[in-house]
């Protein structure tokens, strides 16, 4: 994917309807509407109008898919009014959404990623840094939903759909998404979004993220990886490593599944960050050099990390997206995808009004509750979907809280709660005079 940044640091004053044009322009409509391929007319749901109903239906509030509905519907005509209006039933639009291909979905979402390097400074220290992490929502019971989707693990819950979430750590912005079932996979839904980054990508992730598997998926994609080790994880070094010392240096990240088969180790730099808890964090990258990833940069960015939780507490809780509603394995998928969808341009709303950042280490990020109270503001009439001034000066004020904590956000104890166990340092192996000789045989191989 082609680079290119914004080098406006201010954006002009834009009302509603113009942010999203910005956002979502006439030739990203034209190619979802080539991937639609539709053999049969659809008069009253065109793709566009489709798509913009189930956005809202994120954005507005409604007791029931019905009520969001009428509203959601009311908003889209308005905002096309040389169209002609989309049909009047929920059950038409539900008919005419399970028919719409999920890759319209992904062609819009991939079509807004290209205007967002376009229209935001993303770049950080030379790195598009992304964190990434998984979630799961609830679906309703009902039989087709049980016997297709993920079983509950636990006793009297809901099936599940399980998303893998890539997200821009610096704004909070989400980037990327992958829809499935979950358990462990959340590793191959990241190598199935590794094509969405841009060049110079650097993921962030936690200790699940870990294995030989995937960082060479990383590696071989051209992106950089920071990733979070456990005493799980095996390292191999070429001399004996006393642990209670160490706290940089170069290591092998190198199966014994990879030794049979004779692949490439992959060359990989270990990062020990010290707390004054004792509960060091160890973290693995592919960025052997010492200058272009200083050990303050990777500590910095996994602090970050926490964006990824705070996207899902955005989409779960602000969107109240913890139980889908849609009863058919297909409006599932769609319904989701179309949250997704809209909590993107909400956050790039909330972020495109803030301009580029000019202290990238301490950023300042919008409120995604206060980006959406604006959006319904417009929905229900009180600003003007054409207003420019109204709706600059509100999303102006959608800032999150940024203050220093002096206590705990927890005030007791939950009694469901699984309690926090700190991740263990990973074990060094050191290298037999075999393995060293292999080592550097496959490493001088051309790739």
């Amino acid at each position: 994917m082609s680079v290119k940044t914004a080098k406006n640091s201010k954006p002009d004053a834009k009302s509603f309807i113009d942010s999203l044009h910005e956002l979502l322009t006439p030739a990203i409509w034209k190619q979802a509407e080539q991937a639609r391929q539709s053999k049969r007319s659809l008069p009253r749901w065109k793709t566009q109008p489709l798509v913009l109903t189930l956005l809202v239906m994120t954005w507005c509030c409604g007791d029931s898919q019905a009520e969001r509905f009428e509203t959601a519907r009311g908003f889209a005509t308005v905002c096309m009014p040389r169209r002609r209006r989309p049909g009047k039933s929920v059950q038409g639009f539900q008919n005419a959404l399970a028919k719409l291909p999920t890759r319209v979905l992904r062609v819009i979402a991939a079509g807004l990623r290209r205007r967002l390097l376009a229209l935001l400074d993303l770049k950080c220290d030379g790195f598009f840094v992304f964190g990434c992490d998984g979630s799961s929502m609830e679906t309703p019971r009902v039989e087709e939903l049980e016997r297709r989707l993920d079983p509950a693990l636990k006793k009297q819950a809901r099936s599940q759909v399980w998303v893998t979430a890539l997200v821009h750590l610096r704004t909070g912005l989400l980037w990327s998404w992958r829809l499935g079932k979950g358990y462990s996979r959340e590793r191959d839904h990241l190598k199935m979004m590794l094509s969405t980054l841009p060049a110079f990508a650097l993921i962030v992730a936690d200790a699940g993220f870990n294995g030989y598997d995937l960082a060479g998926a990383i590696t071989q994609a051209g992106a950089s990886f920071l990733i979070r080790m456990s005493g799980k994880d095996r390292l191999y070094t070429e001399q004996a490593v006393a642990i209670e010392k160490f706290s940089e240096g170069e290591v092998l990240l190198w199966t014994q599944q990879a030794q049979k088969q004779k692949l490439r180790p992959v060359r990989v730099r270990l990062i020990r960050i010290r707390a004054k808890d004792k509960r060091d964090v160890w973290l693995l990258t592919n960025v052997l050099d010492s200058k272009r990833l200083t050990a303050e940069m990777a500590s910095r960015y996994y602090r970050w990390r926490w964006e990824n939780e705070g996207l899902f507490r955005t989409f779960k809780r602000t969107l109240a997206k913890v139980r889908l509603q849609s009863r058919t394995v297909r409006l599932v998928h769609r319904e989701a995808e179309g949250a997704l969808l809209a909590t993107q341009i909400l956050l790039a709303q909330g972020a495109r009004s803030l301009g580029s950042s000019s202290n990238k280490k301490q950023p300042q990020r919008c409120s995604p509750r206060k980006v959406l109270l604006v959006i319904r503001d417009v929905i229900l009439g009180k600003i003007g979907i054409r207003k420019k001034e109204a709706y600059r000066k509100r999303l102006a004020k959608a800032l999150r809280e940024d203050r220093r904590r002096t206590s705990s956000k927890v005030k007791r104890e939950w009694p469901l709660r699984a309690q926090h166990k700190p991740q263990k340092p990973p074990r060094f192996l050191m290298m037999t005079p075999p393995q060293k000789t292999l080592a550097q045989q496959l490493l001088r191989m051309t790739t």
